[in-house]
Parts: C-alpha cells; sequence; structure tokens
C-alpha cells in the first residue's frame, strides 16, 4: 500500500516493528545524561538519575559475571517480547514490516566529532515522523542512534518507490555545544551534563528532537517544546509543513516524548498520565473526554538487583499502541489499565512486555506505523 497515515487511532494497516537483536549496553555520554532527565511532575520516579549512580558501586561493579548472566537473561527475554509484539500485530490483520539485520560486527560509528556504540532500531516511532504520504527523518537526541535510519531503507525505498514523499531534517553535529544544558530555556529536572567539551567542530545549539515529541491528529501536529533544540527542530517542521499541516507548539510538558504521557485513543478521547497535563494541551484538546488510570506503584514493575538507572517514566505503560478506534494493544502485567479501558468500552488486546523500564519503550515506541486508513481530518476546530 502507499504511505499514508495522519493520527494514532484509526484502523490500522501497516506497520514497522523494530527489534532488539544487537542490543548490546546503554550508551553512557553526554547525549544520554541529557536525555533521560525526569518529567515535569518533579519526581525521578524509583531509580537513581544518572548523576547519582556515575559513582556508585553498582557501577564500578556491573560487569561482574553474575551481572553479566542476568543481563543476557533480560536481553533474550526482550528480543522474545518484541517479536512476540509483531506476532500480536500480524494476527489482528496488520502488515508488519521489520528492519534490516545490524552485522554483529559493527559495533561502534565514528564521526568527525564523536564515536559511539550502535543502537539497534528498537524503538522506530522516535527517530521518524510519518505525516500523511511523507517520511521525515528526525534528528536524533542520542548520538547512539545517530545512524538508526539506516536500518529502515528498505521500507523506506519501497514506500518511496509506492509514491511517499522522503525528508531528513538536518543532521546535527552533536557536539557538548550542540545541547541546550537547561536553565531557564528547559523543562524542569534536566541532568547536569557531565563535563561537556569544546570541539573544533562547534557551531552551538542546533534543531534536535525525537517524533515521538509529536502527536499527530489529522490535519494538525503537535510539538512538546522542552529546550531550544526543540524549539529550533519546530521551527524547521513549521517551515516546511506550511500550507499541508498546522503546527502547535506547546510547552515544557516533559523534558522530551509525550507518548506516555498524552494518547489520543480515538476523536474526543485521550488517555492522560494525570489530570494536570490537560493544562499543557492546546485549547481545543481540553474539551476531550480524559481517562486517568490510577497512578503506577513500585510494584508494578519487575525489580532489578543490579541498581541500574531506569531511563523510562514510570508510566512507561500508558505507551499504548491502538489498532483502530475501539481496540488497543496493552501490557498484559498492567491489570488496572486493562480494567480500566474495558471499562470505557475499549476492547484490550494484552501482549508480554516484561522488562519496559530497564531497556525502554513500549508498544508505541517500538512500533512505526505507516499505513493508517484516516487522512488530514480537522479534530481541533
Amino acid at each position: 500500500m502507499r504511505l499514508n497515515s495522519y493520527d494514532d487511532f484509526t484502523p490500522l494497516k501497516e506497520i514497522v516493528v523494530g527489534t532488539a537483536d544487537g542490543y548490546v549496553d546503554r550508551i553512557l555520554d553526554l547525549s544520554f545524561d541529557m536525555f533521560i532527565s525526569d518529567n515535569v511532575s518533579g519526581t525521578r520516579g524509583y531509580y537513581p538519575s544518572i548523576s547519582t549512580w556515575r559513582d556508585s558501586a553498582e557501577r564500578r561493579d556491573r560487569n561482574t559475571p553474575h551481572r553479566l548472566a542476568l543481563k543476557e537473561r533480560f536481553l533474550s527475554e526482550l528480543v522474545e517480547d518484541v517479536e512476540g509484539i509483531a506476532a500480536a500485530l500480524t494476527s489482528l490483520g496488520v502488515t508488519v514490516h521489520r528492519p534490516m539485520a545490524i552485522d554483529p560486527d559493527l559495533r561502534r560509528v565514528t564521526t568527525p566529532a564523536w564515536d559511539a556504540a550502535v543502537a539497534p532500531p528498537l524503538n522506530v516511532r522516535d527517530i521518524t515522523l510519518v505525516l500523511g504520504d511523507e517520511l521525515i527523518e528526525t534528528p536524533p537526541t542520542l548520538r547512539n542512534r545517530y545512524f538508526e535510519t539506516h536500518f529502515l531503507k528498505p521500507v523506506f525505498m519501497d514506500y518511496f518507490r509506492q509514491g511517499a514523499r522522503w525528508s531528513v531534517m538536518p543532521r546535527p553535529l552533536m557536539t557538548d555545544a550542540s545541547f541546550d544544558p537547561g536553565n531557564d530555556n528547559a523543562a524542569p529536572n534536566i541532568e547536569v551534563p557531565d563535563n561537556p567539551q569544546p570541539s573544533p567542530y562547534d557551531t552551538g545549539l542546533e534543531p534536535l528532537i525525537d517524533a515521538a515529541n509529536c502527536l499527530r491528529l489529522g490535519r494538525d501536529l503537535v510539538v512538546n517544546i522542552s529546550n531550544e533544540n526543540h524549539a529550533l527542530a519546530c521551527d524547521w517542521l513549521e517551515r516546511h509543513l506550511e500550507g499541508r499541516l498546522r503546527v502547535h507548539r506547546m510547552h515544557k510538558l516533559t523534558q522530551s516524548h509525550i507518548d506516555s504521557v498524552v494518547v489520543p485513543l480515538r476523536p474526543g478521547t485521550l488517555l492522560l498520565r494525570s489530570p494536570e497535563v490537560a493544562d499543557f494541551l492546546p485549547k481545543a484538546l481540553r474539551t476531550w473526554d480524559v481517562i486517568v488510570p490510577p497512578a503506577p506503584t513500585v510494584d508494578d514493575y519487575p525489580q532489578y538487583e543490579n541498581g541500574d538507572p531506569i531511563p523510562p517514566s514510570p508510566y512507561i505503560d500508558l505507551n499504548v499502541l491502538s489498532v483502530d478506534e475501539e481496540t488497543v494493544m496493552v501490557n498484559d502485567a498492567c491489570k488496572t489499565l486493562v480494567a480500566t479501558l474495558e471499562a470505557r468500552g475499549f476492547t484490550v488486546v494484552p501482549v508480554r512486555h516484561r522488562h519496559r523500564r530497564l531497556f525502554g519503550g513500549g508498544f508505541h515506541c517500538y512500533t512505526l506505523d505507516t499505513v493508517r486508513t484516516g487522512g488530514a481530518e480537522n479534530y481541533l476546530d
């Protein structure tokens, strides 16, 4: 089919599901420090921040034989669960596309300004924005994801041959000086960069944004702006989409991604992390019906003995995937969320996803819907 995806809730026909194959370890550099900052709720959750963990005994002991054996087990279970997500979507009649495999010998990549480990294309939602008949590769906010869209090229080429537009936002140099360190510009609780260094390639702040900062609603695109990097990227989107889509700026709802904070389940209904989220939304969205499930507790997640920092929000299980306006894929461990949605008339498809907080990402993160039946509808007027 031709590329066509304007929203997250009309009937789903085709989707890309990421892969966890080749996942080695979490990157630890300035770009990671900046990314894991917590959200506007003012709490860091149930796990230590990167600055606390950086000098801890847990970090020094993280590669003991026992720890490595645990990591191998968790990675194996992550691969199993991602494959289960793909199988569940196929069983629902959705055509599933997959990224190309990463050569096992490809461990690091190098640019003129830095080098980094290679991340597998797992959270494919983050790095590509699908707007109608256009693929837009976004400038990544983590260095180890810089070339991640390369592993999606065969899928993108197929859609391009069928008539899709294909754009790439400006590729950043991503030196330490590229990142907005916060101050008065960024969302609260931003992590302090660890010893940023000058580079001969410094150009100052650059456009940096993940597609998961954006909410797609037919002819409207809502963009969460939490720092100057996001604002510059939004400038590009506004100019690029002028005359085709309307871009709305939403300020400092979270430090970055919003798809575990505000989720449109169908026209007129939003799934929200908390009632306060509505205060940040465009005025037209504040009139929609709201579903707010009970807040998660520490007992709702697997516990890990190694004390590693956990980047995702404790609300990661709100990262659901709608198959259509009545059917929602939800983590099978989230009994309260399942009951909440069923009570509101939704059909829930429970699917296993065990280590969502350890490795990051939910069903929406791990997928990129490329064909839905909806069009450039006007949901905000």
